[in-house]
């Protein structure tokens, strides 16, 4: 957003009882941006995505400094690429918009477009996903800043490549299909998105304006997944007759070293559970900025990429990243641990999730052959994952296991607060007694159902 904006707009024009200017709140749901910081149990919380989800490591380094000064120093990244800085103030939010002015990071206004991470630099891409979003911003910038659309509108920009976004869903995905032409869906991710344009790029934006325009006139917050398919096909009735390329799974990992094909080497690293310090952020920046690397791309994962390193340092760079809590090594249990900040990093988490992801780690290694994702949620807001998943909930009385939903469901099995150790062995050993050869633990763990977990956790 314009960051001028931003410092009119994170204020009421009201003080508060202690003569400090108020914050602009927004409901739960909503998304917590630079302008509308959401409250939450460590403080106020803002998520930002830079241009192009590309920033300096100096750029990186100044939002780490600022998020210990004005914030309680801890970052996160999400699963969809964007940043987060915790435990602002009220007070403190203007402090850290023109922190982020003097670092020269530009953070569009509007919904966020996310783009593929590596854009510009993979000998792979198609089309270069940043120019489609500046074309974008350009030409819709009225529509997109439409108070009608939904705070969590989503729109993906999807080069190709090696690290595609296919895997992401989206209200409306614009996916290069050649250099010239450019393939229009919405609702769904790369697979179940549903066509409804194809052809230049001046053909694919005035089809995303269409599309914003018949949200805007549904009404305030509606999302591509409200839009009736008759009234799409009276707007786009050449949808059905559309064949496009079929989306190429991701063909990168995120943590790790890789060349491209052009000889020039990155490493991606997630910090761990997604979220890292202001202390180990820098360090590892700094290590970085002197073996060579140039610039920093958030990616989906909940990871970054480092640009520009010399080939030879990267090994070196892995195991010093690793001992400031990043992993930069392919298929590490973490991975598949979504965690929220948890009890100490968070006032209404009711236990450490952090530490009890680490015991999941070392006890229960069949959890984490990537068939399922165990969400760590220290309350019931679930602010970590939004999806179904193995889900352990913080409560009064200890924990509820959701086999397969979210943190505010219903549990399936209630642990005491005492008895989760032997619950993580006795889970673990569960599955190992019951896997079928060539069976994934998700599909043991659907097979046994809630009757069969909750038998195998009370036997003594």
């Amino acid at each position: 957003m314009s960051i001028k904006a931003a410092k009119a707009s994170d204020r009421t024009g009201e003080a508060d009882l202690h003569g400090r200017p108020a914050v602009t709140m927004r409901r739960r749901g909503a998304c917590p941006a630079l302008a509308a910081p959401m409250a939450t149990g460590d403080g106020f919380l803002v998520r930002l995505r830079p241009a192009g989800s590309a920033l300096t490591l100096s750029q990186f380094a100044s939002l780490a400094r600022s998020a210990a000064a004005h914030g309680n120093g801890i970052l996160e990244i999400t699963a969809r690429g964007n940043l987060q800085i915790r435990g602002l103030r009220a007070e403190t939010v203007g402090q850290l918009v023109a922190d982020i002015d003097v670092a020269g990071i530009t953070v569009p206004d509007g919904p966020a477009i996310e783009t593929s991470p590596l854009h510009g630099i993979d000998p792979e891409e198609i089309s270069n996903p940043a120019a489609m979003e500046m074309a974008l911003r350009s030409t819709l910038h009225d529509l997109l800043a439409s108070p009608r659309l939904a705070p969590k509108l989503s729109l993906i920009v999807d080069g190709g490549g090696a690290f595609g976004l296919s895997a992401l869903s989206a209200d409306i995905r614009i996916v290069a299909q050649s250099g010239a032409d450019w393939l229009v869906a919405i609702n769904g991710d790369g697979e179940a998105a549903m066509p409804v344009a194809i052809g230049s790029a001046e053909a694919a934006i005035s089809a995303v304006g269409e599309i914003l325009r018949l949200l805007a006139t549904l009404g305030q917050g509606r999302r591509a997944r409200d839009i009736d398919p008759a009234l799409l096909r009276t707007r786009f009735p050449a949808m059905d007759g559309i064949r496009s390329i079929p989306p190429r799974a991701a063909g990168m990992p995120l943590a790790g070293s890789h060349r491209l094909e052009d000889g020039k080497t990155i490493l991606g690293v997630r910090p761990e559970f997604g979220q890292m310090r202001s202390s180990d952020l820098i360090a590892l920046l700094d290590l970085a900025q002197a073996r060579g690397a140039t610039a920093v791309r958030l990616a989906p994962g909940r990871g970054f990429f480092l640009v520009g390193l010399p080939a030879d340092t990267v090994p070196a760079m892995q195991i010093a990243a690793a001992g400031h809590g990043f992993a930069a090594q392919p298929g590490e249990n973490s991975e598949h641990i979504a965690a929220c900040a948890g009890a100490g990093g968070c006032g209404s988490a009711l236990y450490e999730t952090r530490t009890l992801a680490r015991r999941f780690i070392a006890t229960a290694p069949a959890l984490f052959d990537g068939s399922l994702t165990l969400h760590l949620s220290g309350c019931a807001k679930g602010c970590a994952h939004a999806r179904p998943a193995l889900t352990l909930t913080g409560s009064a009385e200890g924990y509820g296991l959701i086999l397969n939903g979210l943190a505010a469901d219903l549990p399936d099995e209630r642990i005491a607060g005492g008895q989760i150790d032997f619950a993580i062995e006795r889970l673990a050993r569960t599955i190992e007694d019951n896997k079928d050869a060539g069976e994934s633990t998700a599909a043991c763990l659907t097979r046994l159902g809630a009757t069969g977990v909750s038998k195998a956790l009370r036997q003594e």
